[in-house]
């Protein structure tokens, strides 16, 4: 397999033409005739990652967030990201990153959200594209019974890879739950369709003071905010699955390294 084998498969299931306009997708570092025998899964290009790639030997990195978000003018290798690019060229890893584009796949990071937290039977997206009602951003789901916006929420920090963030709820713990949706990484921008949706819990990450404050003035549903790699997190694994099932002969691993940005709390 080379590089621009993997690229293929992961490409036809995260094609970069679905990414946002402001996004960077695609191949950051390497060469596509390399041959790919190890691919590691992260969610971050951070030091940690790209450390656990060079002890395990690992030949391409996958991640979900861009190393290079906005333009650059360098990659000296006394900067964080520049170092980050001399270790992976020194030692001939490459950097893959699938973003906005992994996040509107069916399935994609809100699926695999979806089911950490234990949703169950159809997943329809909280914000589908206009041309393809399966894709879009969040889905929609239930649980396997109705409960408690307070069991929802031990539930799904269950669920979720444990961060010093943990979760947070805005609501009446005796809520009672049944239809939820859920939004991998940040979810201001789907607080009104998660109103429209007419869930009863909304699950996402880095909601902000002022908009889930008015949220739940205006009789929204219920509110639970996750650390940002946790509910990213859980995608990993599906994503590793499409080379892992696909008849290619590369090993895969997905990093339990904790790259949230928030190391405790008191």
């Amino acid at each position: 397999m080379t590089l621009a084998d993997v690229i293929k498969k992961l490409e036809r299931a995260y094609p970069p033409g679905r990414a946002e306009s402001w996004d960077a997708v695609g191949l950051v570092c390497g060469d596509p005739a390399q041959p790919v025998r190890r691919v590691l899964f992260a969610v971050d290009p951070v030091s940690v990652v790209v450390e656990e790639a060079v002890e395990w030997g690992a030949d391409l990195i996958v991640v979900h967030h861009p190393l290079y978000l906005r333009g650059t003018t360098t990659v000296a290798a006394d900067t964080p990201k520049g170092r980050i690019v001399h270790t992976l060229i020194k030692h001939d890893i490459a950097l893959y990153t699938a973003h906005t584009n992994a996040d509107v796949a069916n399935p994609g990071v809100s699926d695999a959200l979806a089911r950490a937290v234990g949703l169950v039977g159809d997943l329809v997206p909280l914000q589908p594209f206009p041309d393809d009602p399966w894709r879009g951003l969040g889905r929609v789901g239930e649980l396997p019974e109705e409960t408690t916006l307070e069991r929802f929420a031990l539930r799904a920090a269950a669920g979720l890879p444990k961060t010093a963030w943990g979760i947070r709820v805005a609501g009446d713990p005796a809520r009672r739950v049944f239809r939820v949706a859920v939004s991998g990484g940040a979810g201001d921008s789907l607080l009104g369709a998660a109103r429209a949706a007419g869930v009863d819990v909304f699950l996402t990450a880095d909601l902000r003071h002022h908009p889930a404050s008015e949220f739940a003035e205006e009789g929204g549903p219920a509110l639970i905010d996750a650390a940002h790699w946790a509910t990213e997190w859980p995608w990993l694994a599906g994503a590793a699955s499409i080379l892992d099932t696909s008849g290619v002969t590369v090993e895969t691993r997905v990093s339990a390294a904790v790259t949230d940005a928030w190391t405790r709390g008191y």
